[in-house]
């Protein structure tokens, strides 16, 4: 619209997802739809969840199964994935994890980490493990244990003191020809561990000379395998709709058909899934923070302080302000950053590390300041803002603590060439 038509007194209109451009057809009706799920089913659900123990969370009859249910009829799938341009593709993809944030936090991520093994398979053009596992089972991604957490994702060792060492694994798959032997435990982060049917295993290797974490191997395996077995429930503070458990590994033996990356390859394939889990991290979060600023706005719109709604404060004014601003920072930079890394011949992991740091970093102080603004009534269950900041929370802990991820991230910045110049 030309200037000439604007109002006397102009003021744009802000879309369901701030300040977005027009969307191709097929993917606003599908943001559309997403949105509705988010709000009517994912979010009362994971309300639900949240209140009940971990166990009674995955329990037969718990909303946990319906709510699945009810997702995978949406047709967020590989076909549907594999159906995107890459241009296309780097709008949807976050844009999904947008809405299911919005939603739960903890769904959202459960609905992630279940599709990852198959994901990845793809990713690796594995035509045996992709026909062996279709995308309508439930997966998991089992990398950190009991005594690795974030190290786990640094097999260059980039965050290594020079004076430190990781020390020995917890999980170790044994590969001698065509045989693999799996043992050990991974960590009660598991996601999904405790209702998986597939797992996408990273562990150390031991092709013979012994186990090397640092030089591993991915697996992806059925959790039904003679051998394998799972520790209790994790009872957590956030995210609580999203189980988590403990895997055991007990002289678990399969074919070589399941690895889908070897010793050689270990180190593409943790690049890759962290490229992946982060992008997907950023985008989960800048939903959720979205969730957290329209409920506060919602809310300064309503209560009343001082004669009028405290949205007539200027404090209140400018810190909405502020939140908005945070939450199109975080979206603008996911999306930029998977389209980036969908397009080139190699994708910067730095690059999705931001995306990841600053979604979460943005989404925790956006719930923050939300609750802020809700006062007293935010820290009761009455109003959902003491749950949003507790699911914000965990992410700046999960798929690699920010702390970790910017050290490791400023590495990768390191231009090697123009040292040896």
């Amino acid at each position: 619209m030309s200037a000439i038509e604007w109002p006397e007194t102009p003021r744009g209109k802000l879309t369901i997802s701030g300040a977005e451009p027009p969307l191709p057809p097929a993917i606003a009706e599908f943001q559309k739809t997403l949105h509705e799920f988010a709000v009517n089913v994912m979010r009362p659900t994971g309300i639900q969840l949240d209140r009940m123990s971990a166990e009674d969370v995955i329990a037969p009859g718990s909303p946990y199964w319906d709510l699945r249910r009810k997702y995978l009829d949406l047709g967020i799938n590989m076909e549907t994935l594999a159906s995107f341009s890459p241009e296309d593709f780097s709008v949807a993809f976050p844009l999904i994890f947008e809405e299911l944030g919005y939603g739960d936090a903890g769904l959202a991520i459960s609905m992630g980490a279940a599709i990852l093994p198959m994901y990845l398979a793809a990713k690796f053009d594995n035509r045996f493990l992709l026909e062996r596992f279709p995308d309508t089972l439930i997966g998991c991604w089992g990398i950190t244990e009991p005594d690795h957490g974030s190290d786990s994702l640094d097999p260059n060792k980039q965050i290594l003191d020079a004076r430190g060492q990781y020390g020995r694994p917890n999980c170790v798959a044994t590969i001698r020809g065509n045989t693999v032997i799996v043992n050990g435990q991974k960590s009660a982060w598991v996601s999904n561990g405790p209702i998986a049917e597939v797992c996408i295993l990273y562990c150390a290797a031991d092709t013979g000379n012994g186990p090397d974490p640092h030089n591993g191997c991915v697996l992806v395996l059925p959790m039904d395998a003679p051998g394998v077995s799972r520790g209790k429930p994790l009872e957590k503070m956030g995210q609580r709709a999203l189980p988590q458990g403990e895997i055991f590994f007990d002289n678990v033996e399969l074919s070589s058909d399941y690895i889908l990356a070897g010793p050689v390859a270990y180190k593409k394939a943790v690049y890759c899934i962290h490229t992946e889990a982060n992008a997907l991290m950023g985008g989960t979060f800048t939903g959720v923070a979205q969730a957290a600023f329209d409920l506060a706005l919602d809310y300064a719109h309503e209560r009343r302080q001082g004669g009028v709604p405290i949205i007539r404060h200027q404090s209140v004014q400018q810190r909405l302000f502020h939140m908005y601003r945070k939450v199109e920072i975080s979206r603008a930079l996911t999306r930029r950053v998977v389209l980036f890394n969908n397009t080139a011949p190699v994708p910067a992991l730095q690059a999705a590390m931001t995306a990841k740091v600053t979604g979460t970093q943005h989404c925790f102080e956006v719930c923050s300041d939300a609750l802020q603004i809700f006062g007293g009534n935010g820290l009761t269950r009455e109003y959902p803002m003491e749950k949003l900041l507790r699911d914000a929370r965990a992410s700046m802990i999960e798929d690699g603590c920010n702390e970790i991820l910017s050290i490791k991230g400023g590495n990768y910045l390191i231009d090697e060439e123009r040292l040896r110049g």
